[in-house]
């Protein structure tokens, strides 16, 4: 049984034009409808719709078809049409139409009288005689004549059409009338009455890759479908209803997909043959070309789905005026189509035409035609430059001479690797790599693999290039030379390096060491030291083994600026800048803008865009801007690193919680950490993890913020150098939003302990910022303490510095230094201008020294953070500050009903609730009387919240009260978190 959509999808639009144009010629105002598209895009499928809906209305219908086969039959659509009421027996028998009838008998063989000579009626005549019927069939209630496949109607029949057309206006007549597009007779026929404004011309365009998801759906009678069947459908239909139908009903007929458990499934089924009925079409279109034209059309389906005019021209040897001839022939048929991305290549206008052309060759054939492009193209763009390797690659594949083939696809992925374009470099690798898996060519698939191993390091794809290497037989030293050896090993502990598979790395280590033996050359050593650098750097302990790490990525830097070896050089500075910023960030950038040049003197655009990664980082860390991090995210998603786009991704969600942007820091971390955890990039999952926990903690959520933390440690998160996050950056906040100075002090401590005996690069776990100010605001730090925690590289980040400079105003407004103190505050409020809970939450740590000791302005800073907390809803602060200002016996903000709602700027100026709803009503334009109705106030009562809104905004009258705040509404929140 074969499946078919029982909806129409997509045609929304169209079906609502049909039905007005129906409805229209009920009321005597006909006109007529063109549908235009290309073959199976659903225009029969639309007049199907108009034909159903006219007969539900109990219009008349008359229903005729053109056809491209057989001997040409003058008005056939026309005479199917009419005939379809005769075979009812529906022909209208009247007076008015009687002087027609001669006419119409062309049309209607039984009205022909034997013993009247037939009359050859003009066009003219005929149409109106078909005008005639048309309204004599309509009665009260309309008729519709529907033409399919104009484009194949005679010339006579698009004459009639094109009368007709002119005179539907007053009558209660519909016309559609279905084509092809591309240019016709029947088209320049729709468009010139479109033009006159008599007919309405539909273009028919593909489904979205949503819609053709709807179809699937439709058509399986299931919502719950694989991705990879909807990607496929997506793919080779390119929303073509009735390409994507075909392929459905080839998918189930081949057992590929089946339904198991009420829902569909793709089996390990062999790939799917391109349906029939498309094979058909393609072909009846081609066998109307001539062979010359045939003849180019199969070179550019061996070609691929693009092709460039050059490349055919090269392998057929046709001349150019003759070529753009049989160019613009395969256009007309609707088999190829102009490249609108690139000037002179052309493309066939479905995924699967190409494949259908193919199909009618023989393997022979293709081989034969794939060697002749091939050797056309080789001499005539020497190097091969740009598309023209992987094009060569693919000709020489399907001319079978796989080595080649392997060669060509190598040079190509590196190639995109060297552009930054890993997910392509990953794909024709892979390609070359399977084609070089026949061939007695061990140094050269080594060659391969290692290229492979570092494309597949790039995309994350860790478990593909463990797998690779462990399936390779062939990998040993009877096999391969030591030089390829070492490479593959040195390159599969980097995909571990950059994963964070610390063990699996240091086991590729030992074995490359192994093999270099003794005296290993110093080129060789490099690569191998720089690698175990980076395992012992990101899995050591700190201290020894840091100091180990470094040592070694110097020692690797000397030798790779020697060789030169550019690639080893930047993993060394990577490195160098990671260890250099506990000492200081000028240092690490020194060494990050060594990375950047050698990266861009050497053409290595992932290592540029790791620098600038890197850079953007400190940027963030020591500003709060972003500008460069989304240069680098932008770079990072075109050149399809996966790992370092999620990198970014999570520096981002930390930052979006710094910055008091909840919902979009849960979101990118849950996101990310999802992505990471299935790419087994353990670091950036743990960095995810405890980002999430920080968005909770930071928030007062402790329940939520354990929650997540538990994730955290149950993805190795509590032996990671990220624990001190988790202590000073989540629980210590947490704690401090709860009014527990002591659960803060413990947490902290406990991270201090952790970072003295693991030196890590986090630098914002509370040691440089957090902790200083708890100790000034305890007494157990003074401006000495202070000034030594300034010196430190953390201490010129941003986050850290806030808390920095409200622990000096501290120590400085206990000694009497009441201007130091002012001057700190500033100092600390700029900083602190990006991140509101942080801002807030310092602002109530030091009011409470500030009211101690009698300096700064403690009453308007803990209003302000009263405010923010409430709003918050993180209640147990909010409450300590509204305790801290009735001890201080200053007036509090109202909290009634509705407060919330109030703008932030308005509240500011101490707008109230009710004089909040008045100025609502009032910018609506209502008067004193009016206010006073529906406020159930007297209209003095209002004059009186007038006054006080004109005085509080210090607008000079009512007009200017309401421009000034016209944009406000009660929509509008205060100034808070997002969460």
């Amino acid at each position: 049984m074969r499946l078919s959509s029982p909806v129409v999808i997509g045609r929304d639009t169209e079906l609502d034009v049909i039905d007005a144009r129906l409805s229209a010629a009920r009321a005597s105002s006909g006109r007529a409808v063109f549908l235009v598209g290309e073959a199976g895009i659903g225009k029969t499928r639309l007049t199907e719709q108009c034909a159903h809906a006219a007969t539900a209305a109990g219009m008349e219908l008359l229903r005729g078809r053109s056809s491209s086969t057989g001997p040409v039959v003058p008005f056939r659509p026309l005479a199917e049409a009419v005939l379809s009421l005769a075979r009812t027996g529906r022909l209208p028998d009247n007076a008015e139409l009687a002087p027609y009838r001669p006419t119409l008998a062309r049309l209607v063989p039984e009205w022909r009288d034997p013993a009247v000579r037939d009359r050859v009626a003009s066009v003219v005549e005929l149409a109106e005689a078909v005008l005639r019927l048309l309204t004599a069939v309509a009665g009260q209630r309309g008729s519709v004549l529907i033409l399919e496949d104009l484009h194949d109607a005679d010339a006579e029949t698009h004459a009639v059409v094109e009368y007709l057309i002119d005179n539907l206006a007053e009558l209660p007549v519909l016309l559609m009338a279905t084509m092809r597009s591309g240019r016709s007779p029947a088209t320049d026929l729709a468009w010139a009455a479109a033009a006159r404004r008599c007919a309405t011309v539909i273009e028919l365009g593909p489904l979205s890759a949503r819609e053709v998801h709807q179809f699937a759906a439709a058509c399986l009678d299931a919502d719950d479908l694989p991705d990879e069947l909807i990607d496929r459908l997506v793919r080779d239909s390119e929303g073509n209803p009735f390409v994507a139908e075909e392929l459905l009903n080839g998918m189930i007929s081949a057992s590929a997909l089946v339904q198991r458990d009420g829902r569909w499934r793709f089996t390990a089924s062999p790939a799917i043959a391109v349906p029939h009925t498309v094979t058909h079409s393609v072909t009846r279109r081609m066998n109307g070309l001539d062979p010359e034209a045939r003849t180019l059309l199969h070179t550019a389906a061996v070609l691929g789905r693009r092709f460039p005019v050059a490349a055919v021209r090269a392998a057929t040897g046709i001349e150019e005026r003759a070529l753009l001839g049989h160019l613009r022939a395969g256009v007309d048929a609707e088999i190829i189509i102009p490249d609108r991305s690139t000037p002179d290549w052309y493309s066939f206008r479905h995924a699967l035409t190409a494949d259908a052309i193919l199909t009618a060759l023989t393997p022979t054939e293709q081989s034969a035609l794939a060697q002749r492009a091939a050797d056309a193209l080789e001499p005539e763009h020497a190097g091969l430059p740009g598309h023209w390797c992987q094009l060569a690659a693919g000709l020489r594949q399907m001319a079978g001479d796989h080595r080649r083939a392997a060669l060509l696809f190598a040079e190509a992925g590196r190639r995109a690797l060297a552009d930054g374009a890993t997910s392509s470099a990953v794909t024709l690798l892979e390609r070359s790599y399977l084609l070089m898996s026949d061939q007695p060519d061990p140094d050269a698939r080594a060659g391969i693999l290692e290229s492979l191993l570092y494309a597949l390091a790039e995309v994350g794809q860790a478990e593909r290039a463990f797998a690779l290497v462990d399936q390779a037989t062939w990998i040993n030293a009877s096999t391969l030379g030591v030089e390829q050896h070492v490479l593959l090993r040195t390159r599969l502990a980097w995909v571990a390096v950059v994963t964070g598979r610390w063990s699996d790395g240091a086991a590729q280590v030992r074995i490359a060491r192994a093999i270099l033996g003794s005296d290993p050359p110093a080129a060789r050593a490099a690569q191998v030291d720089v690698v175990e650098a980076h395992l012992i750097f990101g899995n050591g302990d700190g201290g020894d083994r840091t100091a180990l790490a470094e040592r070694l990525a110097q020692q690797a830097l000397a030798v790779a600026e020697r060789a030169p070896l550019a690639e080893t050089a930047c993993q060394a500075l990577q490195l160098l800048a990671m260890i250099a910023r506990s000492r200081s960030f000028d240092e690490a950038e020194g060494y990050l803008t060594r990375m950047l040049a050698i990266s861009e003197e050497h053409g290595l655009p992932l290592w540029r865009i790791s620098a600038l990664f890197r850079l953007g980082v400190n940027q963030s860390m020591r500003t709060s801007e972003q500008t460069l991090l989304d240069q680098v995210k932008r770079a990072a998603e075109l050149s399809g690193a996966i790992l370092l786009g999620y990198s970014i991704e999570v520096v981002y969600a930390m930052h979006a919680v710094m910055q008091g942007d909840y919902r979009r820091g849960d979101e990118i971390a849950a996101r990310c950490a999802a992505a990471t955890a299935r790419l087994r990039n353990v670091d950036d999952q743990q960095f995810a993890l405890v980002t999430a926990a920080a968005s909770a903690a930071h928030r007062g959520q402790r329940r939520l913020m354990e929650q997540r933390l538990d994730d955290f440690r149950a993805a190795g998160g509590g032996e990671s150098s990220q624990i001190p996050l988790a202590f000073g950056f989540c629980e210590a906040v947490c704690a401090l939003l709860e009014e527990d100075r002591a659960g803060a002090i413990a947490a902290l401590d406990l991270a201090r302990a952790w970072e003295d005996q693991h030196p890590n690069t986090y630098y914002m776990t509370g040691r440089s910022g957090l902790r200083p100010l708890l100790d000034a605001l305890g007494g157990t730090a003074d401006s000495a303490d202070l000034e030594a925690v300034a010196a430190t590289s953390a201490a010129t980040l941003r986050w850290n510095r806030q808390f920095l400079h409200l622990a000096k105003a501290v120590a400085f407004g206990r000694t009497g230094d009441v201007d130091l103190a002012a001057a700190e505050i500033t100092l600390a409020l700029e900083a602190a201008a990006p991140y509101p809970m942080a801002h807030h939450l310092g602002l109530r740590l030091v009011a409470e020294a500030a009211l101690a000791d009698g300096w700064g302005d403690p009453v308007a800073w803990l209003r302000a953070a009263e405010e923010y907390f409430h709003n918050a809803e993180v209640l147990v602060i909010a409450g300590a500050c509204r305790g801290m200002l009735r001890q201080a016996g200053a007036p509090r903000g109202q909290r009634r009903s509705g407060h919330d709602r109030i703008p932030a700027r308005l509240r500011d100026l101490g707008v109230t609730v009710r004089e909040y709803e008045v100025l609502l009503l009032l910018i609506n334009g209502h008067d004193n009387q009016d206010l006073a109705l529906r406020m159930h106030i007297s209209p003095r009562t209002v004059e009186k919240h007038v006054a006080s809104l004109l005085l509080k905004t210090g607008y000079a009258n009512r007009k200017a009260l309401r421009d000034g705040v016209r944009g406000l509404s009660s929509q509008d929140r205060p100034a808070g978190p997002r969460q």
